[in-house]
């Protein structure tokens, strides 16, 4: 007897013993640098934030014996202190994996910080090509959408519609800027013309000179390179000066569901828009996107859902690598391909780009729409080595030619 109570004894110290260990494990924390309360705040903001904790509750909420810790910070879609943040939390606070940025101008800055410590950096939220051209990284994921495909999608879509003669308002930052000149080239390439351009600062409020000048040029299409609440304003003014019932189109060259939530139906109708995700696509993005409505209210941008299955990808790898070393980590997320409700068959490319199918859809007429939120139908599935940049094309320095 007393030597069964030993053995008891000793199994149940030891089982203390490792569980006392697995808690001095550090967390494992992973940052979020995101837009909480500017233009872009409702494309990823505290839904970001949201989604990757819905990631980690999934995943079990820890992985290798350490507790992971979801940490988020407010950019102010200032570039200066995205790269503040960004050496903060990686130098200062222990974080191994930073997600989103929301941002072009802002995730630039935040991944030239994460490149020089070798961390992990995925970009849900911005769009510049630049990321996984000139900027990219060994440890740097594009995995949402980009300029290119946005402009490839759309753009091909409206020209050879007929709608082939273009004028561009653009936001003046490094997205808007690759954006205009990505769907300039589509354009153009397709037999199109442009026949002009604007830039407006970042988050404008009145749009009058721009779109009287993007009126005054006749072009069928004025392209909208912004995004957030300068694509919202931009098309409620427009229909103020009447600018569609005039005979031009708007085309919103990025374009979410929440924005046009904001801009109603009866505004929005007629929209051509390209789209990483929707929400009602099929029977997987309806479940997950009724979990996220059941927190936030209302279902996610395709940023947000990139963000948890981004998160979720990322924690698989760790997991699979039995380390979070970066290089370890990121062979592993390049290996493994992508297959949940956001993407089928994804894979993580050598420049960093994520590849996945991308939709153009056409936003309903309130008559077709059964409610809220019920905003697009399907026109095209388009495939992600059709939709996005090639890697021939790529000016990624890390891709071998």
């Amino acid at each position: 007897m007393k030597r069964i109570l030993s053995g008891i004894f000793a199994a149940a110290f030891a089982l203390g013993a490792s569980a006392a260990q697995a808690q001095d494990k550090p967390p494992l924390k992973i940052g979020g640098i995101l837009d909480m309360s500017s233009l872009y705040a409702d494309i990823t903001g505290p839904g970001s934030e949201t989604a990757a904790k819905m990631a980690v509750e999934d995943f079990g909420g820890e992985v290798l014996g350490r507790k992971i810790q979801v940490l988020a910070a407010d950019h102010l879609n200032k570039a200066d202190l995205a790269a503040n943040i960004a050496r903060d939390i990686l130098d200062n606070q222990g974080v191994e994996m930073i997600y989103d940025v929301a941002a072009s101008a802002t995730a630039l800055a935040a991944g030239e910080i994460a490149k020089a410590r070798n961390k992990i950096i995925i970009f849900n939220g911005p769009g510049s090509i630049r990321l996984t051209n000139e900027a990219c990284g060994p440890y740097t994921v594009h995995y949402v959408f980009d300029t290119f495909a946005q402009a490839n999608v759309t753009g091909l879509a409206a020209v050879k519609s007929g709608l082939d003669t273009w004028f561009f308002l653009t936001a003046d930052y490094a997205f808007g800027q690759d954006l205009e000149k990505d769907t300039s080239n589509v354009v153009v390439k397709t037999g199109g013309k442009v026949l002009g351009n604007v830039r407006h600062p970042l988050n404008t409020s009145d749009f009058s000179s721009f779109l009287l000048q993007a009126q005054a040029s006749k072009a069928k299409v004025i392209g909208l390179a912004n995004a957030g609440g300068d694509t919202v304003n931009a098309i409620k003014q427009s229909a103020e000066f009447g600018i569609m019932k005039g005979g031009q189109k708007l085309s919103p060259l990025l374009a979410f569901v929440t924005d046009i939530d904001s801009i109603g139906l009866e505004t929005a109708q007629g929209l051509l828009l390209a789209e990483a995700f929707y929400w009602d696509l099929n029977d997987d993005t309806r479940a997950f996107s009724k979990r996220f409505a059941e927190r936030m209210k209302r279902p996610p941008t395709s940023a947000q859902a990139g963000v948890y299955s981004s998160v979720t990808h990322y924690l698989k790898a760790v997991k699979a690598a039995g380390t979070t070393d970066s290089a370890a980590v990121m062979k592993v997320m390049k290996e493994t391909p992508i297959n949940d409700f956001f993407a089928k068959n994804g894979k993580i490319r050598e420049d960093g780009r994520m590849t996945h199918d991308m939709y153009l859809f056409e936003v309903k007429k309130p008559s077709e729409s059964k409610g809220r939120w019920d905003d697009y139908k399907l026109l095209a599935t388009v495939p992600g080595n059709e939709a996005f940049q090639s890697l021939e094309q790529s000016r990624c320095p890390l891709v071998k030619k």
